[in-house]
């Protein structure tokens, strides 16, 4: 079937997921959340330093730094990932309504986030900001084949982009910091919950479409970021830390959606290519599955050895 024709079919249900999305959001205000009584006026002649941040006694990680940064300037290419949503779904009834209302709500997480990172100065702000610009210049989204594709992607990144917020925050050390990205995380959800029923629906009405589409996804997924200056880095510093992981993507993304949710290997009235693909998905879900387990086990060997050669605990008296 083709994007028109799956778009009219569900128009529909975009209608009543809107309608619940409207009646479920809170609305909140960035400037309740950023700590403004922490603040202070930046010395334009003094460079950052990791010292700056104002985060308790506890230092900030790299990793978590790594997260706040590649979560803020995520939130900073909107543009680019409204044209792309835009594009995709079109700009008229309920989809080009929906594009915007998701637009309004993003854009509230660059406000409470940047405003919090500057605040307490967490990261290095000029730093922060020269790679805004690349990353906005550069104007980089994932590039999806069809409106099915769009459905699956959006599904997955809006319910990683709530898992890597969710977990950045829990590694803050900070409770206003937590606060943060549990707001935005929440919102977050609720954007998934919208793609994530979207793309039940059309499971039922072009089944076909949507295993081959739901192949490509999980076979080429990447969460948005490419554009940013350092992302492998940061990434492979996100994933060390346990923000998100291989681990996580097969436990907490996959699993949820493609076999509970979505029971993929129960769909019947496929095509011989969707068999197939479904074939194929199901191999990699496999693979996936002990790719998993076996970053399971390294992490669990690596606590445990750090525990081992953790001094021992002085024995009072």
């Amino acid at each position: 079937m083709d994007d028109s024709w799956l778009l009219n079919e569900l128009r529909p249900v975009a209608e009543g997921l809107f309608e619940r999305h409207d009646h479920t959001a809170k609305e909140w205000f960035p400037h309740y959340y950023v700590p403004y009584g922490r603040g202070r006026d930046f010395d334009r002649s003094a460079p950052w330093a990791e010292s700056d941040a104002d985060l308790g006694d506890v230092p900030l990680s790299d990793a978590v730094r790594s997260a706040l940064i590649v979560n803020l300037l995520t939130e900073d290419n909107l543009p680019y990932y409204f044209r792309t949503v835009e594009q995709l779904f079109g700009a008229d009834q309920v989809w080009g309504a929906w594009a915007r209302r998701w637009t309004a709500e993003e854009g509230r997480h660059a406000m409470a986030i940047y405003g919090y990172l500057m605040t307490t100065r967490a990261v290095d702000p000029v730093a922060l900001e020269r790679a805004r610009m690349v990353q906005v210049c550069n104007g980089l989204t994932p590039q999806l084949p069809s409106v099915a594709d769009g459905f699956i992607y959006l599904a997955m990144q809006e319910l990683a982009t709530r898992i890597a917020h969710r977990n950045t925050g829990r590694l803050l050390n900070d409770a206003v910091g937590a606060e943060v990205m549990g707001r935005v995380a929440a919102d977050e959800n609720l954007h998934h919950l919208f793609y994530r029923d979207l793309a039940t629906a059309a499971f039922v009405v072009d089944p076909s479409s949507m295993v081959k589409a739901l192949h490509r996804q999980v076979t080429t997924f990447e969460m948005p970021g490419g554009g940013i200056p350092g992302f492998a880095q940061h990434a492979r510093a996100i994933a060390q830390a346990g923000i998100y992981d291989l681990c996580l993507h097969h436990e907490q993304i996959l699993v949820p959606l493609v076999v509970r949710h979505w029971r993929v290997e129960h769909l019947s009235g496929l095509d011989a290519d969707a068999e197939a693909a479904r074939d194929r998905l199901m191999t990699r879900m496999a693979r996936s599955a002990r790719a998993a387990r076996r970053l399971s086990a390294r992490r669990a060997e690596d606590q445990a050895a750090t525990l081992r050669e953790a001094p021992p605990e002085p024995a009072w008296t």
